[in-house]
């Protein structure tokens, strides 16, 4: 039943974005910006805990789940050190996404030849 919740959750969270493309002139970029935010703020709210807890991997793959991360991250970091966990709570906690996307970028890099539009 697990996966059933993870892909309907998951696939939801895609239609939205296929509708954002499709029926809009927002960029694929400013698009992926807007869901990372998203999931900040339903982080925020303490919305996205009870989304996880039902959908599992369904809502923490995509990008909201990136967003409710950093949040999470925050909040803790706030807790424990004050205010400067603004600062430095998105940093501890999204550090290995980034890093991986470092990476990513790096490896694909050296790996193709760009194509000149």
């Amino acid at each position: 039943m697990i996966f059933l919740k993870a892909f309907v959750v998951g696939g939801l969270i895609c239609v939205v974005g296929q509708i954002l493309i499709d029926k809009t002139k927002l960029t694929p970029g400013r698009i992926l910006v807007g869901f990372v935010v998203a999931g900040v703020v339903i982080g925020a709210l303490g919305w996205f805990e009870p989304m996880k807890n039902f959908a599992g991997s369904g809502a923490t793959v995509p990008l909201l789940g990136f967003g409710g991360a950093l949040a999470e991250g925050t909040k803790e970091v706030i807790d424990k050190d004050g205010w400067i966990g603004i600062l430095t709570g998105p940093l501890t906690s999204g550090a290995g996404g980034i890093m991986a996307a470092v990476l990513a970028g790096l490896i694909m890099s050296c790996i193709t030849k760009p194509k000149a539009k």
